[in-house]
């Protein structure tokens, strides 16, 4: 497996020479959530005491469609994430949402659950792969959009759309919760995430809005660098996971980020190395991606997932 990593490895790639980075394994943050805002036609409960793991007791009402749903903070932050990413495993909402508190996520998604606002689901893979992933329902998406929990500009989804790539997209709150982390260290802040999902959809629409008196390859250049995409092979590749973020001096930046897996075509995996998105995978994989890498003189580095 390859070193740990620091955010310096994507910004400034001169400092890729550097043997020693942060453990990310230990990376237990909630820091990089946002807290929810702009939240309307609320009440606030009474109760601000704290639990033992430091998650704050205070409840606050959401009404809406004749029913309302009182909710801790901790809840909020739960159901924002859900949205944001639209499959989350357990596993990892304890880890990386609570620091490790497993028995206040439960208590958190039994509560979310009981209101209809969150299911759990099983997904599989290979080597008989299995593990819980929360998701959002559809009332669950709703309260997300009408209490304006997220920024407007921060896509939401919810449910399974592809239970066959479930496992591939639980994989991304985990990938997303190492980098943002290191985005902190260094003094930045994550602004939005855009998962592929969101990209697909708008360049496809601004593709095919192409006129047929147009160049083709030129404009599909130029569609390319409106979404700050490269073309490759007459392709547009596009990243798993997407994080725009602010530095300390407030210039926005974007990370491309992929997980690759054994999988992954050699074709593929050379098309979004040109592209230039940062390679992350499993540590089983990387046998198998670096002989692909090994095949075609690629030389970019494997991050470990």
């Amino acid at each position: 497996m390859d070193r740990p990593y620091g955010i310096s490895d994507f910004a400034f790639p001169q400092h890729w020479d550097r043997e020693s980075g942060p453990d990310l394994e230990r990376a237990g943050q909630g820091s990089s959530r946002d807290r929810s805002q702009g939240q309307t036609d609320r009440g606030r409960g009474s109760d601000s005491t704290r639990s033992r793991g430091g998650f704050d007791r205070l409840r606050t009402i959401y009404r809406g469609r004749g029913r309302e749903c009182s909710l801790r903070e901790s809840e909020v932050r739960t159901l924002t994430d859900l949205g944001k990413f639209r499959v989350v495993p357990a596993d990892d909402l304890a880890r990386f949402g609570y620091q490790g508190d497993r028995s206040q996520m439960e208590s958190d998604v039994r509560n979310l659950t009981r209101h209809g606002l969150v299911e759990q689901r099983s997904i599989e893979g290979h080597s008989s792969y299995s593990t819980k992933v929360l998701t959002l329902t559809k009332d669950g998406h709703r309260l997300l959009e009408r209490a304006q929990m997220v920024s407007h500009r921060q896509a939401t989804y919810h449910g399974l759309v592809k239970p066959k790539e479930a496992r591939h997209d639980a994989d991304l709150y985990r990938l997303y919760q190492k980098v943002a982390r290191e985005i902190e260290r260094s003094g930045g802040k994550v602004r939005r995430i855009v998962l592929d999902f969101e990209l697909k959809k708008d360049l496809y629409q601004a593709l095919s809005r192409m006129g047929p008196d147009k160049n083709p390859r030129y404009e599909r250049i130029c569609i390319a660098n409106q979404f700050d995409l490269k073309v490759v092979d007459g392709k547009i590749p596009i990243p798993d996971l997407r994080i725009e973020y602010e530095d300390d001096c407030r210039d926005v930046h974007r990370l491309d980020l992929e997980i690759a897996t054994r999988d992954y075509r050699p074709q593929g995996v050379g098309e979004k190395v040109k592209a230039g998105f940062h390679m992350f995978a499993r540590q089983q994989d990387h046998a198998k991606l670096r002989r692909i890498f090994d095949s075609q003189e690629i030389t970019a580095r494997i991050f470990a997932l």
